[in-house]
């Protein structure tokens, strides 16, 4: 390699409809492009995200906005810098665009990124930016590229369901009726979910596109014609206990409304919209062909009336909550986009985000949404890497429940990946397992760790997951910071620091780590394995619940391991901050 500028730079490049990800195992050396198989494996990752993709012509991989690349120059870029990387060599990735390559070392990061992060950040300087071409939206996992279709966040919409089961319906959510909104590329994942606990699961898009797209790939079962069709058949079907999802086109604010007009409740209600963009969000009375069109011709109009159909949508599921429907947001920023719209905070905040409500108590243990991608592109690797979670995390029930739910149920989207809620020391424990398996060939090709953003330790956001800490630090960024170094330090294979969510509204990391077979995979994954969820262990621990504490200090359910804390925080009261007091 050489210095010149603009080295992977193409004219008039390709523009991809369709893209599907190498596969081949270690031992299928033909089909391996790159230099190394950590390389190999990030540029199948890549590929995976757009094979994916709701719109790859675009480079969008979810989310209404959520971009892989910059551009295509930048895509092409990024294929070549990855087929030409040393091993000891990293790939620098500025929102989107590869901007450098340095010499580092062989135990350093092969790709570092940034992306989304703008002082002083607003929708309409982002999009500013990003019509100069300066930055694109990273959303969680489709800039680092670790997105592994709908069933990415899957678990946790199981997992919060369950929490409901538990508080309302003595841990059976048989016969009961989900109500929801958004069958995007994370939205989808919200029927299996319900149809996993025995329930019904009623969807509203406004794009029948989507909710098409959503049976071919499994995970839809039917379009009704109307809300009263849906909701007939819903019944029909809670009276059997026969679980099934059903798909409504129209705009949620609408049925929303449809149904307070009506006298049917369902059980449980949420949405997972892009309410975070509303430029993404379709608006009351457009189709999505015309939505698309004054985009185009108004962005400020569109901005608008987009906000003011959220208003009426975020109302409806308040007074939903107040008929005593379970409501939740499920952390599309629905109630920070109306409350910037005006709407009341008081009444906005009627309704509370899905991780205060339910999942916090599983961030304590440092559960997350931890995944696992099988680069062979075997579904029998997936098989082995299932067994080896139920036999490493033997006696973890949520474990156990879910590798066995979600092996029957789920269906392969590309590559095989799967989704587990495992804590901390469980998933040091299984990455070096999957490691050793692929040492001694029971697993064919490399594996890649990630994980969703909203994980543990990765994230800030205070109206969503860091919502109602009890230390009060909801605004504190420097834990997603700390988890990016922390990872960095302990040498994995890509790491991402980005923005999302609400415009200015969180900070968080994303992560990459490999399993090749080699013992320098031993080291890397001993250590990343325990860093990334370990901080988010200490994160609460430190705001005071004491979960968290027992896991840190080695009496967690399931992992003796431990973390040093030299100091425990005590509110401002109770320390001391010098002769005169805190300086104000």
């Amino acid at each position: 390699m050489n210095g010149e500028m603009g080295l992977y730079y193409r004219e008039n490049p390709e523009i991809l409809y369709e893209v599907k990800a190498q596969g081949g195992g270690l031992k299928d050396t033909d089909t391996l492009r790159c230099k190394g198989w950590r390389q190999e494996t990030i540029l199948r990752m890549l590929e995976f995200n757009m094979e994916n993709a709701e719109i790859p012509e675009l480079l969008v991989i979810y989310g209404g906005n959520g971009k892989c690349a910059r551009n295509w120059e930048s895509y092409w870029a990024i294929v070549d810098a990855l087929k030409n990387l040393e091993d000891d060599e990293t790939l620098v990735v500025q929102s989107g665009m590869p901007v450098a390559i340095f010499k580092t070392h062989k135990e350093a990061p092969c790709v570092v990124m940034a992306t989304t992060n703008i002082m002083q950040a607003t929708w309409e300087r982002f999009y500013d930016l990003q019509d100069k071409n300066l930055t694109i939206f990273a959303q969680y996992t489709a800039a680092p590229w670790e997105y592994i279709g709908t069933q990415g966040v899957i678990e946790g919409t199981f997992e919060t369901l369950s929490a409901i089961a538990m508080k309302k319906y003595n841990d059976d959510l048989t016969g009961k009726i989900y109500l929801t909104a958004g069958a995007g590329g994370m939205g989808a994942n919200q029927t299996w979910a319900m149809k996993m606990h025995g329930g019904v699961c009623i969807v509203v898009d406004a794009n029948e596109k989507i909710l098409q797209k959503r049976i071919e790939k499994d995970y839809l079962d039917m379009i009704a014609d109307s809300l009263e069709e849906a909701v007939k058949i819903a019944k029909e079907h809670v009276e059997k206990n026969d679980p099934i999802s059903i798909g409504i086109v129209g705009n949620a604010a609408d049925i929303y409304e449809e149904v307070l007009a009506s006298d049917f409740r369902p059980d449980i209600c949420s949405e997972m919209c892009p309410c975070h963009d509303p430029i993404s969000y379709i608006p009351s009375g457009y189709t999505p062909e015309e939505a698309d069109q004054l985009r185009i011709d108004d962005r400020a109009k569109y901005l608008e009336i987009a906000r003011e159909t959220m208003k009426r949508q975020l109302a409806a599921m308040i007074a939903l909550k107040a008929d005593g429907v379970e409501v939740f947001e499920y952390g599309t920023s629905i109630r920070k986009e109306c409350m910037d719209a005006g709407f009341p905070r008081e009444e906005a905040m009627k309704i509370r985000g899905f991780v205060a409500e339910y999942i916090r108590p599983l961030f304590c243990e440092g559960r997350g949404p931890f995944r696992w991608t099988c680069l062979s592109r075997d579904p029998e690797d997936l098989k082995v890497s299932d067994d080896i979670a139920l036999e490493v995390c033997k006696g973890d029930n949520l474990v156990e429940r879910w590798i066995k739910l979600a092996r029957k149920n789920l269906p392969i989207e590309g590559m095989p990946a799967r989704v587990c809620y495992m804590g901390f020391g469980e998933r040091k424990k299984f990455g070096l397992a999957i490691n050793q398996a692929i040492r001694e060939g029971r697993i064919k090709g490399t594996v890649a760790f990630s994980r969703d953003n909203l994980d543990s330790g990765s994230i800030v956001n205070p109206t969503f997951e860091s919502e109602d800490m009890p230390d009060g630090g909801d605004y504190i960024s420097d834990w997603p910071y700390l988890n990016a170094l922390l990872d960095c330090a302990g040498g994995c294979d890509l790491i991402a620091i980005q923005a999302n969510y609400s415009m200015g509204e969180a900070v968080h990391t994303g992560v990459t780590m490999i399993a090749d077979g080699t013992e320098e995979a031993d080291r890397r994954l001993a250590v990343t394995l325990t860093t990334d969820s370990g901080i988010g262990v200490i994160r609460h621990a430190q705001a005071g619940y004491q979960t968290a504490k027992d896991v840190a200090n080695g009496k967690g359910k399931y992992t003796t391991d431990s973390i040093k804390v030299p100091l425990w925080w005590q509110p401002a009261d109770k320390v001391t901050f010098g002769p005169e007091g805190m300086y104000r």
